[in-house]
């Protein structure tokens, strides 16, 4: 039996955590920077959680995460 294939793309956007979700970077933090306050690109700087409804297909792309 082959290996499976980690889906590359979606090795760059998620990491896995230690309880077993997946977090990810927000967007909207890469360019017209400055029409956006400090506040909000400071709260885009975070990291979230992927949706529950998308867990299933990130762990499908991820196998071995």
């Amino acid at each position: 039996m082959s290996k499976m294939k980690t889906n590359r793309g979606a090795a760059k956007r998620f990491r896995r955590t230690g309880k077993g979700g997946f977090k990810r970077a927000q967007s909207h933090l890469n360019h017209i920077l400055t029409k956006k306050s400090a506040k909000r690109k400071r709260h885009l700087g975070s990291t979230e959680q992927i949706a529950d409804a998308d867990v299933k297909s990130v762990r499908r792309m991820l196998p071995y995460s």
